[in-house]
């Protein structure tokens, strides 16, 4: 499965996975409790394939971030989201050693790891490459004619 259908909504809690869409809205399931819900235009919908950690010299895609916790913790539960903020703090210096500690709040570590245990409990992690062919193949097809 790719992050572009997995979604976080503002004002809810949780992930959502697309499960259909049309011109007017996406119907969505919560990875939490499998129930269904449509999204509108209205909300304010960001993919997880969209998302990055800040680092002191470039961003990191969410997707490298997630396959390195599932690495370090072989493929188990990771951290608490609701740990100390001390201890949420260690284990981000872990997983990403130069993340940017000023761009970077303890409320976004916490959303990084219940995303996480979300993911790994839904079989969703790790994530895989998308496959070169494929992304080649498609970048072909927009690519105008000269």
């Amino acid at each position: 499965m790719d992050l572009k259908s997995i979604l976080t909504i503002s004002g809810k809690s949780g992930l959502f996975q697309v499960v259909s869409q049309n011109k007017e809205r996406v119907i969505v399931e919560s990875l939490l409790d499998k129930t269904r819900l449509p999204i509108y235009g209205s909300h304010r919908v960001s993919s997880l394939a969209d998302i990055f950690i800040f680092t002191e010299t470039e961003e990191k895609p969410l997707k490298d971030v997630l396959n390195k916790i599932f690495e370090i913790e072989n493929g188990n539960q990771c951290i608490d989201p609701k740990s100390t903020d001390g201890a949420l703090r260690e284990y981000m210096g872990k997983i990403v050693p130069d993340y940017d500690r000023s761009r970077v709040y303890v409320s976004d570590m916490k959303k990084l790891f219940s995303w996480y245990n979300s993911l790994l409990n839904n079989d969703i992690l790790p994530i895989k490459e998308e496959e070169e062919g494929k992304n080649n193949t498609e970048d072909n097809e927009n690519t105008p004619l000269e």
